[in-house]
């Protein structure tokens, strides 16, 4: 959002005039990114992630297209050429554990991007648009990750295709030719490895294009803040360069510290042993389970168990899963308080905070076998998971009373007397 205070783009040389004349970039760079980006002064650590993530994207893609170089997309050598490069390809190794566990930080910082927005009302109006493009970028993600995972193909890569591409066959009537149109065939094969190589290369670029929508969306109201108070002067606002561009800079030496004490210290942490066996269609693996950032929504497709009327419980449990991701759509509208910012909501605050322990409990039963007690717990998990968003929220955002709102951003970071003062001076 532009601000009647905020800094016009006064080119300083007459190469970046003439530039500027022509090609309005320098401008546009410093309207989004710079000086002239006017953003509110108490943004904490949280609004660090949107960042991150834009920066681990950047990761995934460079590595992405230099082993894309090397990898063969065909079922004959598909696993030879994944040990090809982590064994005769320069820095090989390093590339394809930067690109395994660079998927691992997308989704980490991810993850506590949209708690984050689910804490501070973010995606409340009038930002509904800047929640609804992030929720589609999830969604490509997961996609994305999905078919990432196939392509090494090792034992657990080909039951995860088996098994994944084995939900579209609960859908009634179509379902069966839909799961094998995507396979290519009764089975996954060459044909499946082949669209999956050419997706997984594609969806990144669309990804990208997403996130751009996202953050130009973002540009038009201009970013929340912690109180969930609207920008109301000038002393409620500050650069976006120098201020926060040298914040983010020191988050992103800290991702890099942690990032790089998994890929060199501990690169398979987070993966799976047996996807380092070929795969093998006549050997099922004992226990099936995908990358640890698709398990809470794994733990709600395994949850149901039992026909439901005319409904298969495979097909309640499909639902379910993609349920639990397409709710997030309506949460502009299910949630109806005035206050956005949870830290003065007393109730929604108790039920954020239940909500993220489900979500951790959810978590930890994706990778834990499909028996009991397990099954039980998911279905209990599940169970909350739905009422929170569908029930929960709608109501407590009716009947609760919120605490008193600070009358500016200054006020909140500075007090009444801190703030006249400020207000005073600029």
């Amino acid at each position: 959002m532009s601000f009647p205070w905020s800094k016009e783009y006064k080119p300083s040389h007459p190469l970046m005039t003439w530039l500027d004349d022509r090609l309005p970039l320098p401008r546009l760079v410093y309207n989004a990114v710079g000086g002239g980006y006017e953003v509110p002064r108490n943004l904490n650590y949280f609004w660090n992630f949107g960042f991150l993530a834009g920066f681990a994207l950047v990761i995934q893609i460079v590595t992405g297209v230099v082993l894309a170089m090397h990898y063969g997309g065909d079922t004959s050598v598909a696993f030879n050429s994944t040990e090809h490069i982590m064994r005769d390809v320069n820095w090989g190794w390093m590339l394809r554990y930067g690109h395994a566990n660079g998927a691992a930080a997308f989704f980490a910082v991810i993850y506590l991007h949209i708690f984050r927005g689910f804490y501070y009302g973010s995606y409340k109006a009038p930002r509904e648009m800047i929640w609804l493009l992030g929720v589609v970028i999830f969604l490509l993600m997961m996609a994305t990750a999905f078919m990432g995972y196939v392509l090494p193909w090792g034992q657990m890569s080909y039951w995860a295709a088996q098994v994944i591409t084995g939900l579209f066959g609960a859908i009634p009537g179509i379902g069966e030719p839909l799961k094998e149109w995507l396979l290519g065939g009764f089975a996954p094969g060459n044909a499946t490895l082949n669209r999956f190589f050419s997706l997984h290369f594609l969806l990144p670029f669309v990804i990208l294009g997403v996130v751009i929508l996202h953050i130009w969306s973002l540009h038009i109201p201009g970013s929340s803040n912690p109180t969930g108070v609207e920008v109301k002067s000038k002393s409620d606002t500050v650069p976006f360069h120098p201020y926060y561009t040298g914040k983010d800079g020191w988050t992103v030496g800290l991702f890099l510290i942690i990032y790089s004490l998994f890929v060199f210290y501990m690169p398979n942490a987070l993966g799976h042993p047996d996807n380092y066996i070929p795969a093998n269609p006549m050997q099922t693996p004992a226990h099936i389970v995908p990358e640890w950032y698709f398990w809470p929504f794994y733990a709600i497709l395994r949850s149901f168990t039992q026909n439901f009327m005319f409904f298969e419980a495979k097909l309640l449990g499909v639902l379910a899963m993609f349920a639990a991701i397409l709710v997030w759509f309506f949460l502009p509208w299910l949630d109806k308080s005035p206050v956005r910012s949870a830290t003065y909501r007393p109730m929604y605050r108790k039920f954020f905070w239940v909500l993220v322990i489900d979500v951790l409990i959810l978590g930890w039963l994706g990778g834990a076998p499909a028996e009991q007690p397990y099954v039980l717990i998911s279905q209990l998990a599940t169970m909350y998971y739905f009422l929170h968003f569908l029930v929960i929220v709608p109501i407590v955002s009716s009947i609760e009373r919120p605490d008193p709102l600070p009358f500016s951003i200054t006020e909140s970071v500075l007090g009444s007397d801190g703030a006249a003062k400020l207000e005073a001076n600029s």
